[in-house]
């Protein structure tokens, strides 16, 4: 991004049509000052009780449906960066590139729509639709990403995503990339990923099973994605990982053996936890922890530092594994 005069403008060289603010009526002008806390005060909190109070009564709603209902409920708290897709998972596609490999990270991303970037992802020119790939395949004349470059909205992490999505709903683009205040890439949000934070995740014939998050194993162990939530591995082992203060800063297991160390771990690397919990690397680049397992039982003992995160002389040897 060379120039952002206002976060909230489409960015890129088309658009795609107008709709005004006001469209949809007076009942989802409601509902948007309900969800933001507006009107009175004590109404959401209401609602959450009387969703609580029915919930073993024979005729109260079912699972899915109460989810979904305290989802609508909290949907006004959340904040662009709660839903965004992460910079170091964001699939992209280079400027120049050639149709070949258009056609092969269309393939293997399963999306139907792919930010382009110029040199870097902190450069992102705007996004290509699948159906103009295709369009223009069939074509004489060469594939060319320019030509079919759609414009996508620019918005900062902290942008309430019920402002996002009424100015999704007003330009009809469906794509916005997150940037932070020096202008670079924070991360990618879909009026997909907002829609999935109401009605759960959204899944297609395209979308491959990968599996459980946490996955206990037959040794005690459990295999965790490093994007699992610390708060369900606490529910699970009945431990608090987190000082209450650190609580609305550390979200992931990857962030917190991060927050432990101070840096990106190593693979097979070894951090202890006071708590009596030990995380061995298994897989990380040089950004974040992919991978990892967590193991209940006593800290190492060999941490002779007492810091608990097994980087004195005497620590498991895997820690100097590399990675």
């Amino acid at each position: 991004m060379n120039e952002i005069s206002d976060p909230n403008q489409p960015h890129g060289p088309r658009g795609g049509g107008a709709k005004t603010e006001a469209e949809g009526g007076g009942f989802l002008n409601w509902l948007s000052g309900l969800l933001r806390g507006g009107g009175d005060a004590d109404l959401r909190e209401s609602i959450e009780e009387v969703i609580d109070e029915h919930e073993a009564s024979p005729n109260s709603l079912n699972p899915e449906q109460r989810e979904m209902l305290m989802n609508i409920i909290s949907f006004g708290e959340l904040e662009v960066d709660d839903v965004m897709v992460p910079r170091t998972d964001i699939v992209a596609l280079e400027a120049g590139a050639s149709p070949a490999d258009v056609v092969s990270t269309f393939r293997q991303a399963h999306h139907s729509r792919l930010p382009v970037f110029r040199e870097t992802l902190d450069d992102i020119a705007g996004f290509v639709h699948i159906k103009d790939v295709v369009d223009h395949w069939g074509r004489d004349e060469e594939l060319s990403l320019a030509r079919i470059l759609r414009e996508l909205l620019v918005v900062p992490p902290s942008m309430p995503i019920l402002d996002l999505l009424a100015r999704m709903r007003a330009t009809r683009i469906h794509m916005a990339v997150v940037v932070d205040e020096y202008g670079g890439t924070d991360g990618l949000v879909t009026i997909e990923d907002i829609v999935e934070e109401i009605v759960g995740e959204i899944e297609d014939e395209h979308d491959k099973d990968d599996g459980p998050t946490l996955e206990k194993l037959p040794d005690g162990s459990i295999d965790a994605d490093g994007r699992a939530e610390i708060e369900d591995l606490e529910e699970i082992l009945a431990v608090d990982l987190l000082p209450d203060e650190a609580d609305e800063d550390i979200d992931t297991l990857g962030g917190l053996v991060f927050a432990m160390l101070g840096r990106v771990p190593r693979v097979g690397e070894v951090i202890s936890h006071p708590v009596g919990i030990n995380f061995e690397i298994v897989d990380a680049d040089l950004r974040r922890v992919k991978r990892l397992l967590v193991r209940p039982g006593a800290p190492l003992a060999a941490d002779g530092d007492g810091n608990g995160n097994g980087d004195d002389e005497n620590s498991n040897p895997a820690s100097d594994a590399g990675g």
